[in-house]
């Protein structure tokens, strides 16, 4: 039987310890035996999750011999990892045993540099701080889980739902992944990634700028379709000037400014109107319905009728 260590740090998130523990334990092969045993592992035999105390019935030492190990999320994602659990966790990897993080249980997982070099996520409202905790990284923001063989990421919440029915089916295949799924009320695969979780600021307009006006006028013209020469003849400026101002000050280009805008907008209208999507793409400055698409899916992350049917 596969054996799966859940690793309880301090403050760890409840949900996210949980859910390894309800999709494992729910899992059934196709002769009804059990896929999963379960071990859940701390440093302490009684820790604080700061929504109740939590008893583990196993120390580290519950993390040797474990076929995966989860790490979960933590409320303090930044605290020192402690050394004991660094070496835990390395002695694991170095046996070959398959090691994810849940949420911000990236953030302990990265700091025993065993992700360096490699692609990974988190939750996406932690994703800078993670890359710029831990520069070898490359950190996927609008993903649901990255599977790299023996290291797993996955963002927030559901999502580590997600990355767990993914380790199923790399178990045991596919039908035992479907029924774990159904028994869960998920779907095994869901479309789209965190991108389309992310809210979006708008587009930076900085306050007092000499190009606070110009983006105003952009903010309320979305709906023409605007060139750069239309935009730098607004302006008053060369459109070599126009580039350089735009990166310094809003770190984009005028046309992403103005793209980021669209998107933005056209997400508004999909969540409180019933126009349609050919109509909204036309009411947002994009020339044909396949464009409008094309760039709302390679934004969020999703289609527009997806988009709409999640959040409308």
């Amino acid at each position: 039987m596969h054996t799966v260590a859940v690793l309880a740090l301090d403050q760890v998130i409840p949900f996210d310890l949980s859910t390894p523990i309800e999709v494992f334990t729910r899992t059934r092969l196709p002769d009804g035996r059990p896929g999963y045993q379960i071990r859940v592992c701390a440093r302490q035999p009684e820790l604080d999750t700061g929504a109740f105390t939590l008893r583990s019935p196993w120390g580290l030492e519950g993390l040797r011999g474990a076929d995966t190990i989860i790490v979960p999320g933590t409320a303090t994602p930044t605290a020192p990892l402690p050394g004991d659990v660094r070496d835990a966790l390395r002695a694991a990897a170095e046996d070959g045993t398959r090691i994810a993080s849940i949420c911000t249980g990236a953030f302990p997982l990265a700091a025993t540099g065993l992700l360096d070099g490699l692609r990974v996520t988190t939750h996406w409202i932690a994703a800078d701080l993670l890359a710029a905790a831990h520069p070898r990284l490359e950190v996927a923001p609008d993903v649901l889980y990255v599977d790299n063989g023996q290291f797993l990421t996955s963002a927030g919440a559901a999502a580590g739902l997600d990355m767990c029915l993914h380790m199923i089916r790399r178990d045991y295949g596919s039908a035992v992944a479907a029924d774990a799924a159904r028994l869960s009320v998920m779907p095994l695969e869901r479309e789209g990634g965190q991108a389309q979780f992310i809210v979006h600021d708008r587009p930076p307009v900085p306050q007092g700028s000499e190009l606070e006006p110009l983006l105003a006028w952009l903010q309320d013209n979305l709906a023409r379709s605007l060139t750069l020469d239309d935009i730098s003849a607004h302006a008053g400026m060369s459109t070599r000037t126009l580039i350089r101002r735009f990166r310094e000050q809003t770190g984009t280009t005028p046309l992403q400014w103005l793209h980021r805008a669209r998107i933005r907008q056209a997400q508004h209208l999909l969540e409180t109107t019933r126009h349609s999507v050919e109509r909204i793409g036309a009411q947002v400055g994009f020339g044909s319905p396949t464009a409008f698409r094309d760039r709302f899916k390679k934004t969020v992350g999703v289609s527009p009728n997806t988009y709409r049917r999640t959040f409308s």
